[in-house]
């Protein structure tokens, strides 16, 4: 009894130790910056930065033009009515400064909370895409080297890819 026991608990370690994982790969930036969703947005956003820097280089020559009718009546004033317009004239262009300054702050944000999204999306696709398809582990490859090597046989990034875009696809229509 105690053999058939023991011949039973070998037998158990040796099948169990022959389940293989299933471990696969990604390049994450691969994945991020070809998903059609961030290519979308990034079109989106840099129409948003073009009309940002074409309406700030509009406020600077606007500044520089009156800085130049400034000059060329300064020599006719007197010093103090100089001196004042003067001054009028850098605190209009210390406020358009601080504006600008304030809407690139905000045009940033903008940004960042659209990539944080596009990637919180992406991570939850792969996850779901690892349960689905059996997968024990998915590692991202990276700058970093989160992986500093894989079998080209363990790189699903085209797979991930193809199937999220493809979703993203679906989601558009």
């Amino acid at each position: 009894m105690n053999r058939l026991i023991f011949a039973l608990s070998i037998f158990l370690m040796v099948s169990s130790c022959q389940q293989q994982e299933k471990i696969a790969f990604i390049d994450n930036g691969k994945v991020v910056n070809e998903y059609y969703k961030k290519k979308n947005f990034e079109l989106k956003f840099q129409a948003k930065i073009d009309g940002f820097n074409k309406k700030a280089d509009s406020l600077q020559q606007a500044i520089q033009v009156e800085a130049q009718l400034w000059q060329s009546r300064a020599t006719k004033m007197n010093q103090s009515k100089a001196e004042e317009e003067y001054q009028a004239l850098v605190q209009k262009k210390q406020m358009q400064d601080f504006q600008l300054s304030n809407e690139e702050k905000e045009l940033q944000k903008e940004g960042q909370q659209n990539l944080d999204t596009i990637v919180k999306e992406v991570k939850a696709f792969v996850k779901d895409y690892g349960k689905s398809n059996g997968y024990t582990f998915i590692f991202g490859a990276n700058e970093a080297g989160s992986v500093m090597y894989g079998a080209e046989a363990n790189d699903i990034t085209e797979a991930v890819l193809e199937q999220l875009n493809g979703k993203a696809e679906t989601e558009k229509e």
